[in-house]
């Protein structure tokens, strides 16, 4: 009964899955930059990427120890230390990023910064290619879809950029170093996307890779806040000013995390040159949520608005052809061939890798169970939301409810059929 139950429920493809995972990751961390808007208010750039990165960080320890517990991410770390370094690297580069967004879209904007630093889906296809053998052996076709589709979402993205391009300029800061801001940021992501890879070829749960990716992200945010306020007093005396503030930070850190670990899932299943351009959709979402809840584009004219709705048309055309280009097998037997390139070169065994990528999960069934203090950690967690909601102000934004309610609702639809999706093939392997 059960073979014949299999045959009439096949198990949904990788490609289908990672494709799924990047669309997903799209909506959440187009989602996640709407806080970042408070940098008009006044407040620091470096506090408002602190006050993300402390909603990241407890975003990243609770997440894993909810989905499968502090023991299994333990284990996992424990057979392949070597990457913990790699974690920590990753997570300094996103808080340099994530800092320098936060400066281009207090100079540029929301909608203008978006499409220049998600020149990082570049960046992460050249190093997928030339370290990780995506793309290699792929074939015409596939290869064709994959750069076409990257190549038609930045020009998309840089469309988007053309018609916003008018608004009035801040006349307080350099629309320039706005610019060259966003530019740096996807340079730094783009390569941030080594580290997942090599994670992720190595058999890494994606749960495990952020928990130690936390610390190096919030080290740095830390160290560049305090350097820039000039030292630790005046930095928390910032922080304390802008309390009111934190709560909309934090919630906004925790979507980052949502969207990243559909990120790293996409990356994991169908690689970096596929999965990043995917997650590069958040450019639609950040259009959607700077055009209709903050109103940044009121006054443009007809034009304006004809080359938003073309730029936005061809990064659909752009995630379609993506979607679309499922990875041939004489890619994947490169991929294969990078694989055991990281099992030889640090003793990992080379089955246990492969069920990983192909889904399945090794651990799972020597994990010990769940101990009852995780259960604490995550209501710790949801109390210190509760305590950042007590002290929660209004801020001097002008928002359109309505449109907030609709994209927070489409959002949370993405998450749940992504989800589902995700635990359905892989239990979140």
């Amino acid at each position: 009964m059960s073979l014949v139950h299999e045959a009439r429920e096949p198990k949904l493809s990788l490609h289908v899955l990672g494709v799924a995972c990047g669309l997903t990751a799209g909506a959440w961390l187009g989602a996640a930059e709407a806080p970042t808007k408070l940098v008009m208010t006044g407040i620091s750039p470096f506090v408002i990427s602190l006050g993300m990165v402390a909603g990241v960080f407890v975003a990243r320890w609770t997440l894993p120890v909810a989905i499968k517990g502090t023991s299994y991410v333990w284990m996992d770390l424990k057979d392949k230390p070597h990457l913990a370094a790699w974690a920590v690297l990753a997570g300094m580069l996103w808080a340099v990023a994530n800092t320098l967004t936060v400066f281009a879209i207090r100079n540029v904007g929301l909608s203008v910064a978006f499409p220049l630093w998600n020149t990082n889906s570049l960046v992460g296809l050249f190093w997928g290619w030339l370290l990780f053998n995506e793309l290699r052996d792929a074939g015409r076709a596939a290869r064709a879809k994959v750069l076409g589709g990257a190549a038609a979402i930045v020009a998309g993205a840089m469309l988007l950029a053309w018609a916003t391009s008018h608004q009035p300029p801040n006349p307080e800061h350099s629309a320039a170093l706005g610019v060259a801001a966003a530019l740096m940021a996807g340079l730094l992501w783009g390569t941030m996307y080594i580290p997942y890879r090599k994670a992720y070829i190595s058999g890494m749960n994606p749960l495990s890779f952020v928990t130690v990716f936390t610390f190096g992200e919030l080290a740095t945010c830390v160290v560049l806040a305090m350097a820039f306020h000039g030292g630790w007093q005046a930095m928390f005396g910032e922080l304390a000013r802008v309390r009111p503030a934190m709560f909309w930070l934090f919630l906004g850190g925790f979507c980052w995390v949502l969207g990243d670990l559909f990120q790293q899932y996409a990356a994991k299943y169908i690689g970096i040159g596929r999965g990043i351009p995917l997650s590069n959709t958040n450019q639609l979402w950040g259009l959607a949520w700077g055009a209709l809840v903050f109103g940044e584009f009121a006054g443009l004219g007809a034009a304006a608005r004809a080359l938003i709705i073309a730029g936005s048309l061809v990064m659909i055309a752009g995630a379609v052809a993506i979607s679309l280009a499922a990875a041939p097998e004489a890619e994947r037997r490169s991929w294969r061939k990078a694989m055991r390139r990281e099992c030889e070169r640090y003793g990992l065994r080379e089955a246990d890798v492969e069920a990983a990528l192909a889904g399945g999960d090794p651990l799972s069934e020597t994990a010990p169970r769940r101990r009852w203090w995780e259960f604490a950690v995550v209501a710790l967690a949801v109390g210190v939301f509760v305590w950042l909601g007590r002290h929660a102000g209004r801020q001097p934004l002008a928002v359109d409810l309505f449109w907030l309610v609709v994209l927070s609702a489409l959002s949370a639809a993405a998450l749940a059929a992504g989800g589902w999706m995700l635990w359905r093939r892989t239990r979140f392997s």
